[in-house]
């Protein structure tokens, strides 16, 4: 894949791919190269609703794509399979083995994610034993992160903290009883966009000087079409589906960056994922900082640069370019490569011992990923004018804990469009910073119209 992109790279050619869905873990993230964006997956403020009502007046707000207009609103008996056996998984996760039709008969069923099982397969495993709806709660890896899934019977996906609270109820009752309320398409979630649980985070393995994912994009319950009838009715029009994933988010991306290329043709990949990644959102519907699925503020690994915001992309201000021979010396500088393995990735022959190699940090990319191996660190970036062609810009830091960072110069001062200019990063590690830390901040370039920021992330690991 990397050496396809690679080669389209070479030929001008954008190339966006998938971070993966093994998130929430640190490290867990593919497809680092540089010459690729790499995107991670976010919530839209939209929410397919099906709230879980129960005996005791909480309501749960969850997700459900199958809204079935005549479900009654009534209170039905509330049955966990597991009941005081949290050990027994199969009832837990609702296996057909562990279910039987005199419990299940009637009433509305709690069964857990997991398992070998997807939600629907819960959902009939319940329907075939005549239940009357289903209760999902997710599991805390999961957090507040639900799917609209296209349910057989009537169902809600609720987020962890959500099911722990319809746990409590069932256990502080004998009688205990639900009922599931369709609300249809809900819009403007606060929360949104917030990182998907599955979405694969960094730090990069392959290249830790490069931050990774590069950027989030609208990823959780897409709908789009589909090529064939997900109710497998061969006489059916309606070729949609609604699914998740970081495979629905790059090519979100993709879109936006064809937006850009119309806009603006003599652009090359390097210059567009600049545009993409230094307008970047950083808060929520709500103002508040981009959460991940424990709606806790999100880590620079979960969302990179920030969430998309392609208005604001078209038109950066300034860009970090990258020309396809950049990546030679770049290539030649990480560990472990030799030049026959440096050449088939760029399809020439590489003397890496005559290239000028340089440390992965040194690339003119739009983010800052420093690594304190030694406590001072210089690196130079060259940027390039493609807003007002007499502007002038002011530097802003916010340095990460325990790192001193200065620039140099303070101030770029352009006189025409696409006039180049170079300024110098020096980070240094402060005497109190401890070993092992991971922190954060930002440089900022602002100008009367325009804020241009890259992110930063210091890695202590020793002197």
């Amino acid at each position: 894949v990397l050496l396809g992109a690679y080669s389209a790279m070479q030929k001008g050619i954008f190339v966006s791919c998938s971070a993966g869905n093994d998130g929430p873990f640190e490290s867990s993230l593919s497809n680092e190269a540089p010459w690729v964006m790499t995107v991670g997956a976010s919530t839209i403020d939209r929410n397919i609703r099906a709230t879980a009502v129960l005996g005791n007046k909480q309501e749960f707000h969850g997700e459900s794509l199958y809204q079935p207009k005549d479900f009654p609103p009534a209170l039905h008996p509330l049955f966990y399979p597991a009941g005081m056996n949290q050990s027994d998984l199969d009832s837990r996760y609702c296996n057909a083995a562990s279910l039987n039709k005199t419990e299940v008969e009637g009433k509305m069923v709690v069964c857990h994610v997991g398992g070998d099982l997807t939600g629907i397969e819960k959902g009939q495993n319940i329907k075939d034993l005549d239940g009357v709806g289903m209760i999902l709660i997710n599991p805390e890896e999961d957090g507040y992160t639900t799917f609209a899934d296209a349910h057989v019977l009537p169902a809600t996906l609720l987020s962890y903290a959500d099911g722990l609270k319809v746990m409590a109820y069932i256990n502080s009752t004998k009688s205990p009883v639900a009922a599931i309320s369709f609300k249809g398409t809900v819009i403007g979630h606060n929360h949104a966009p917030m990182v998907a649980s599955f979405s694969s985070r960094g730090p990069s393995r392959a290249s830790p000087g490069i931050l990774k994912p590069d950027i989030i994009g609208p990823g959780v319950n897409i709908l789009a079409g589909w090529n064939e009838s997900i109710e497998n009715n061969t006489k059916s029009k309606l070729n949609f589906n609604v699914i998740s994933g970081t495979s629905m988010s790059c090519p979100h991306l993709s879109g936006v960056a064809a937006l850009l290329k119309s806009a603006h043709p003599k652009w090359s990949p390097a210059a567009i994922k600049s545009a993409i990644m230094t307008t970047a959102d950083l808060v929520n519907l709500a103002k508040n900082p981009i959460e991940d699925e424990r709606h806790l503020p999100a880590s620079i690994f979960a969302v990179g640069s920030g969430h998309v915001n392609p208005s604001r992309a078209n038109n950066p201000g300034l860009i970090y370019d990258i020309k396809p021979t950049d990546y030679v010396p770049y290539l030649c500088g990480l560990m472990n490569y030799t030049d026959k393995e440096v050449g088939l990735l760029t399809q020439s022959k590489v003397d890496c011992a005559k290239e000028s190699s340089i440390p992965e940090a040194q690339l003119n990319y739009p983010s800052f990923s420093i690594i304190f191996g030694s406590p001072v660190q210089r690196y130079t970036r060259t940027v390039t004018n493609v807003g007002e062609a007499k502007s002038t810009y002011n530097v802003k830091v916010v340095a990460p804990k325990g790192v001193k960072v200065a620039v140099v110069p303070h101030t770029l001062n352009f006189s025409k469009v696409n006039q180049k200019l170079i300024y110098e990063v020096i980070f240094t590690r402060l005497e109190a910073a401890a070993e092992g830390i991971v922190s954060q901040g930002s440089l900022y370039w602002h100008s009367a119209k325009y804020s241009v920021r890259s992110p930063i992330i210091a890695i202590v690991n020793g002197n």
